[in-house]
Order: C-alpha cells, then sequence, then structure tokens
C-alpha cells in the first residue's frame, strides 16, 4: 500500500506540471491577446455633432504586454531547463534568480 501513495504522489506532482505549464501558459497567451484587445478600445462612432474619436485603455495594453512577459519568461526557463539536462546539470532556484549548477 505505500507503493501506491507513493505513486500518486508522483502522478499529482505529474498532473499538476501539466496543467500549469500545459494549459497555464496558452491560458496567460490568451488572456494577454484578450487584454490587448481591451486596452485598443472600441471604433470610433459617429453622434449627431460629428465623429468621436475611439476609446483606447492603457491599462489592458500594459497588463497585455506583462501577460506576454509572462509567458516568455516561462519558455525560457523551460529551454533552459532542457538545456542543463542536456549538459548534465539542473536549474536551481536557490535564490532569487534561476542558476544552473552542477548535480
Amino acid at each position: 500500500m505505500h507503493n501506491l501513495g507513493f505513486a500518486l504522489e508522483g502522478a499529482w506532482k505529474v498532473l499538476l506540471a501539466g496543467l500549469l505549464l500545459g494549459a497555464g501558459l496558452p491560458m496567460l497567451f490568451a488572456l494577454g491577446v484578450r487584454s490587448l484587445a481591451y486596452g485598443a478600445g472600441r471604433a470610433a462612432e459617429v453622434d449627431d455633432s460629428g465623429v468621436t474619436g475611439a476609446t483606447t485603455r492603457p491599462v489592458g495594453t500594459i497588463v497585455g504586454y506583462a501577460l506576454f512577459g509572462v509567458v516568455v519568461l516561462g519558455v525560457l526557463l523551460g529551454i533552459a531547463f532542457i538545456v542543463a539536462g542536456g549538459f548534465g546539470k539542473t536549474l536551481s532556484f536557490t535564490h532569487v534568480f534561476p542558476a544552473i549548477v552542477d548535480k
């Protein structure tokens, strides 16, 4: 019975990593696209006095680019993890910034 608990513990870790990386990064990318669309505002409207300008929302643009930054950071960390493993090293998060260290 002890082996079953050990296997389930490993399965939860794999499931969590799959959800975080497999669905999490694409979800953040989609939210970034949505935020950029929100930041672009709506098209110009015509009223009785003439044409009014389009309404832009800078906060949507800022949030969109921040989400894209998180996605790029996640991809770069994944590439660093794969490259470090290929050289017989590992990626360490001992300090604030990740570092490639010997195994």
